[in-house]
């Protein structure tokens, strides 16, 4: 998805138009208007274009492997009319006076008669993937691509990169490299479902996917002072007959010292999209906006509103929903902005949705709103560049091209042989890892190095490229008892709903009752879900080579008619949210709490270092920790799990997935996924369980809304018993909860390098525990070895580590592997919704 696939016929503005147009006095320090192949200047949209052979942007070591191409012929724009090809890596290198944030606008229109429809070529910046084998076949119904992008340029020359795929050709009309004011990008913006705060945004790079004029003519460089173009949005309406457009006169828009034209022209906040029975009786409904995306990406959305449909102040209130969260509750325009007709805009950042590789932007009013009425004047989405730093798949700039030493300055660049790359992937053996973010072509030739299970008929084909043996059907998974389908349907009384324990993007889990009494949870797979597809082959290939007493264990499985159904043994106290708010059931005593905090390290420390790969869990959380009827913790929910990075990685590059109030910050930022990502998680259950409070409260005070940031302000002040669940005030040995309040602090440092591992993270607990079951507090010299750097030890500071001491048994944690026995199995899910 690009921006403006097709660009549709350039609006002819009035002669009024133009008098209203908005003015402003950012003048771009850094301008380059270039037409590629043109011996003259070429004049578009009010804006002149200068030939390419008179601005020494080309590195004289790659101009001779270029052509000019000129058209015999009708173009579609001005800008058309040249082209220049290349057909071995070829280089354009601006000069940049001011560093910081710059357009990048790319220009595509294969000439005809030149066999440019062949073309597939890749663009990379110096630090950033552009375009990944970019090919005219993918846009069949495209006369011509336009692409914007928009990266923070941090030196003094901005390399553009055009690198033809083997035994083909690239090409490029024209380019634009324009300064953008540096407020025009924030660095922070909101996550939504729920609030999440998203900060590094200056880092990344950005591509343009929609810019929307809601109720309002497309809007061209001639109305907008950093030259951007504004599509008109009813092609994107959900319902057309949802929505009506008013407008007012452009000089009606007050702009305020804090936004002016250059966030957006005065014509997008003249004009509004507004409900289209609005202030009808018993009449409930959004307006929608339905936007297809690229998924496995974060994306920037910015809203812009401007109260020009109110006759007061204080009548307008209503929702922003972004993929069907609430971005934005009871939003009242005037009080944002103390007047009608001020603009103001809000930036956010979601992710693509796997399921329907759609966003959705919705606003409407609550049920009980007098005035039933809602607006939108403009809306922009902007593609955010992955862990790869990649706007395009998730290979990296080094993973497509080579930049070999120079040599007598000369700096060249070959294209991978991602072929013979791939073929070397394969024998060398990878197995089951997931080539993330750094192996990866989006189409071509480089592929993944494991293919997920086949769903063909009744069995499941997993084919692997390592050289062990592969697992052909489920029968040989080690997955448990092969269950008819018929078992399965009498054990949950044919799926009755009344049996239902949750509901995931996976599909939906059951609880049922075997033939002889056993209880069991029942997943069930929806083959429609393309996110449920997904997390199911990630469950089986997950379950098929782990096993342990703190990870949840598998009965069965049932693959008849193509259904994908996994079956566990029910888990009689549930997940361990239910115990600590929201539930009736008794609150956990802090013995028990150690004892459930301890279990879950065990079994996350295995998947980190106990299996044969290492394995990130990548969704730590209260729901996923589940408590058998011995009160015995295992982690559940093996969907989102990724294999970790091989010795020779430091971190997988993947699109960010997991649970706003548990996400690594530092995993969000950089969509880098290591263990210590798990470790961030595991930090903030520890202060939920702790403090029996949810992750993330919207409702509570702006600085108590995350528990991570208000746990760990009373941490540093040393008082983080003021903040403890009322159930254990006095009830807990002050040495204790420090030890427990400093490892939870340490789980949650802002980088991953100054967290401790899962290991480090057990033995402390471990220390904890002992330290309650004790009231002596003498602290002894520090002696260990194995304990969290920076935290100091107490009594029990040489006890030997390798050895747990729960409920007065000792026994030694490295035996619980894959013959340890095993207790639990399925979460009943508190809510009937998923992920």
């Amino acid at each position: 998805m690009g921006f403006l696939n097709y660009l549709p016929s350039v609006l002819v503005l009035t002669s009024l138009y133009f008098h209203h147009s908005s003015s402003s006095s950012f003048t771009p320090t850094d301008n380059y208007l270039i037409a590629c192949g043109s011996s003259q200047n070429i004049s578009y949209l009010g804006q002149i274009y200068v030939p390419d052979s008179t601005q020494s942007l080309f590195d004289p070591d790659t101009q001779q492997d270029s052509n000019i191409l000129k058209s015999n012929s009708t173009v579609p724009l001005p800008i058309h009319q040249s082209a220049r090809l290349f057909t071995h890596i070829f280089t354009y290198k601006f000069q940049i006076q001011k560093q910081g944030r710059h357009w990048i606008r790319l220009h595509f229109y294969p000439i005809p008669g030149h066999n440019l429809n062949s073309a597939s070529f890749t663009i990379v910046t110096e630090n950033f993937v552009l375009l990944n084998s970019l090919s005219f076949k993918t846009y069949n119904d495209s006369k011509f691509i336009s692409k914007e992008y928009s990266i923070n340029v941090t030196s003094n020359t901005l390399l553009l990169n055009f690198v033809p795929s083997n035994n083909s050709i690239a090409f490029i009309n024209a380019i634009e490299v324009v300064s953008v004011p540096d407020e025009l990008i924030p660095d922070q913006a909101t996550g939504v479902s729920p609030y999440h705060p998203v900060n590094g945004l200056s880092e990344l790079a950005f591509e343009t996917v929609y810019r929307l004029n809601m109720g309002g003519p497309k809007l061209t460089p001639q109305n907008d002072s950093l030259g951007r173009i504004w599509e008109n949005d009813e092609k994107y309406l959900h319902v057309n007959s949802s929505a009506a457009n008013v407008s007012v006169n452009p000089s009606v828009v007050k702009y305020t010292e804090d936004l002016t034209p250059e966030i957006a022209p005065n014509w997008v906040y003249a004009t509004a999209q507004t409900m289209g029975d609005a202030n009808v009786a018993a009449l409930n409904f959004n307006v929608t906006w339905v936007l297809p995306v690229d998924p496995d990406f974060a994306y920037f959305v910015r809203v812009h509103f401007c109260d020009i449909a109110s006759e007061s102040l204080n009548t307008l209130v209503f929702n922003l929903y972004i993929n069907s969260d609430n971005a934005y509750a009871n939003l009242d325009l005037s009080s944002l902005t103390g007047n009608l007709d001020v603009p103001v805009y809000k930036d956010f950042v979601t992710n693509s949705t796997d399921e329907s590789n759609t966003l959705t932007v919705s606003v409407g009013p609550e049920a009980d709103a007098d005035d039933a009425n809602a607006l939108l004047n403009g809306l922009e989405i902007f593609k955010v560049s992955n862990g790869a730093r990649s706007l395009d798949g998730v290979s990296a700039v080094e993973d497509l091209v080579v930049f070999p030493a120079k040599k007598s300055k000369k700096i060249g660049v070959v294209v991978l042989a991602v072929l013979g790359a791939a073929a070397v992937v394969v024998f060398l053996g990878l197995g089951y890892c997931c080539v993330a973010g750094r192996g990866l072509r989006k189409t071509g030739d480089l592929k993944q190095s494991w293919f997920p299970p086949q769903l063909v008929g009744n069995s499941v084909t997993m084919t692997k490229t390592s050289m062990t043996a592969s697992c052909i059907s489920l029968a040989s998974c080690n997955l448990g008892k092969n269950f008819s389908f018929q078992e399965i349907s009498e054990a949950t009384n044919k799926f009755d709903e009344s049996l239902l324990l949750g509901v995931g993007g996976f599909g939906r889990v059951y609880k049922g009752n075997m033939e002889d009494g056993t209880p069991v949870a029942v997943k069930r797979g929806n083959p429609k879900s393309a996110q449920g597809l997904a997390e199911f082959r990630t469950e089986i290939e997950m379950l098929s080579k782990l096993r342990h007493r703190h990870l949840v264990s598998l009965i069965g499985y049932c693959d008849e008619r193509s259904e994908m159904i996994l079956i566990y043994e029910f888990m009689a106290n549930g997940p361990l949210r239910s115990h600590l708010y929201g539930t009736d059931l008794m609150p956990l005593s802090w013995k028990q709490r150690l004892e459930i905090c301890i279990g879950a390290a065990r079994g996350l420390h295995y998947l980190h270092t106990g299996a044969s790969e290492s394995v990130i869990h990548r969704d730590v959380k209260t729901t996923n920790i589940l408590l058998d009827d011995n009160f015995v913790a295992k982690v559940a929910d093996f969907g989102l799990s990724k294999t970790g990075p091989s010795l020779d990685q430091t971190h997988v590059s993947t699109a960010v997935k997991g649970s706003f109030g548990y996400l690594d910050p530092e995993y969000f930022r950089r969509q880098q996924l290591t263990e210590k990502s798990d470790v961030y998680s595991f930090g903030v259950v520890l202060m939920e369980v702790l403090c029996a409070r949810p992750a993330l409260n919207p409702v509570l005070p702006r600085d108590q809304v995350n528990i991570a940031e208000w746990a760990l302000t009373w941490q540093r002040k040393g008082s983080l018993d003021q903040i403890i669940d009322g159930n254990l005030v006095g009830k807990v040995n002050p040495a204790s909860l420090k030890k427990y309040g400093e490892t939870a602090e340490k789980c949650l440092a802002e980088y991953g390098v100054d967290r401790p591992s899962m290991g480090d993270v057990l033995w402390n607990l471990e220390y904890a525990f002992q330290l309650e079951e004790t009231s002596a507090l003498v602290q002894p010299e520090d002696s260990s070895m194995n304990h969290i750097q920076g935290i100091e030890l107490g009594q029990f500071g040489q006890f030997d580590n390798s050895m747990s001491m729960i409920n007065g048994d000792k026994f030694r944690a490295d035996n619980e592997g894959e013959n340890a026995a095993t207790s639990g199995a399925f979460s009943q899910l508190l809510h009937p919704r998923g992920r």
